[in-house]
């Protein structure tokens, strides 16, 4: 029986804040593939290597965690006042579908980048050196993120002395704002950054409990908890979650019913098919603790700690998404991650995470009692790994 062969697609292999992930020009992508559906799909999962029921991905580019089954594809946008057109896929590992839900925050870093390298960018908006500001059109989410990417003679400049927890080796700095990060969709709250119109919730999850948590709608929906409150210092790692099937039951049991609450799904049942969203964050006051390197991080060098379940897992570090999330949260006084945080008005915070601390910034402001936040800032880098064709089977989407 003959078997189709395989076909190359143009493809680069990036590096983006502390996730990884797949980059393809939309003008590069088999005719099928280039609108969303079965085909896109299908394609995505083939080039990560997924649906994987051994959860390693050997057969393809991810790497096994939430952070690396990532895809994007970029084209240069028809808006006014943007510049490129970025939509991010979140592979499922072990399932056979691919979340285009949300924006992923650490892979935003990288879109400038491979935006400017890859002729999105028109060649007179790209100084000789210094920053060249791309604007970018977030198509999961309709949201602006502006990046702000150092150019050395004309080209990219990757390399630099900015260090990011999570990360091993230094890079350049690349500056994000998320612009009006509030989520838009619709919900309980008819799009408002607390879609209950609560700053604080008593949320009833059965089998677990009934306790306080924040719902926001903004970098990324999330449900903020205390650590308390589910058994947990805010300290924790990776392995004492992970390695825990109810600890991870119990969370996905949060997700679903945190979901409903903010009106993403109309059935708990729902929650199993939009992985992405919402995240699940639980966070705590400021004390010291070792980091998953093995560094020390002394309670006065942050505001608070904070842990985030992404994809079914404990991150290994901060989701960028979340992250903007944190910072908004912790800007409004009276939320979860405000008080964790010491309470009052403050229009920057740094955490711990499991992979060190990181820092963002949100001023918020109320107008006609709704709580709204103009941009989000946080500095990210990226790097390009590898660059070439993605090879796939021809009859695999």
């Amino acid at each position: 029986m003959p078997h189709a062969p395989q076909i190359r697609i143009p493809a680069t292999y990036m590096r983006g804040g502390t996730s990884k992930g797949v980059f393809f020009r939309l003008q590069d992508l088999p005719e099928s593939a280039r609108v969303p559906g079965a085909a896109r799909d299908a394609l995505m999962r083939r080039v990560i290597g997924s649906p994987d029921p051994y959860g390693k991905q050997i057969d393809g580019m991810g790497g096994a965690t939430s952070s690396t089954s990532k895809t994007v594809i970029l084209a240069k946008s028809a808006r006014p006042d943007h510049d490129v057109d970025y939509l991010f896929g979140q592979v499922s590992i072990d399932s056979a579908f691919v979340d285009w839900s949300g924006n992923c925050g650490n892979l935003s870093a990288a879109v400038g980048s491979f935006a400017i390298a890859g002729g999105l960018v028109d060649a007179a908006r790209i100084p000789r050196d210094g920053l060249c500001t791309v604007r970018i059109w977030q198509s999961n989410i309709g949201k602006t993120i502006v990046a702000h990417v150092p150019i050395t003679d004309g080209q990219v400049q990757e390399t630099g002395d900015f260090e990011l927890d999570g990360v091993t080796f230094p890079a350049a700095e690349v500056q994000l704002e998320f612009l009006d990060p509030a989520d838009e969709g619709e919900g309980e709250g008819g799009g408002a950054m607390f879609p209950t119109g609560n700053l604080v919730d008593t949320l009833d999850v059965p089998g677990v409990g009934t306790f306080p948590a924040t719902l926001i709608n903004a970098g990324i929906p999330t449900i903020f908890v205390n650590a308390a409150d589910i058994g947990y210092t805010g300290a924790e790692l990776q392995d004492a979650i992970n390695g825990d099937p109810q600890a991870l039951a119990m969370f996905e049991t949060i997700r679903a019913h945190g979901a409903m609450r903010m009106g993403l799904i109309s059935e708990v049942s729902e929650a199993a098919r939009r992985q992405h969203t919402p995240k699940v964050a639980f966070v705590a006051p400021a004390k010291d603790y070792l980091t998953s390197s093995g560094k020390q991080v002394a309670a006065g060098d942050i505001d608070l700690l904070v842990r985030a379940m992404s994809m079914g897992k404990l991150h290994h570090a901060m989701m960028g998404t979340a992250a903007v999330a944190i910072g908004t949260a912790a800007a409004v006084p009276g939320t979860l991650v405000n008080l964790a945080a010491g309470g009052g008005e403050r229009s920057a915070v740094r955490f711990g995470h499991p992979s060190g601390t990181l820092r963002v910034g949100a001023e918020a402001t109320q107008e006609n009692g709704e709580w709204k936040v103009a941009r989000a800032i946080m500095s990210r880098s990226a790097r390009i790994l590898m660059e070439g064709w993605v090879r796939v089977p021809g009859d695999a989407f």
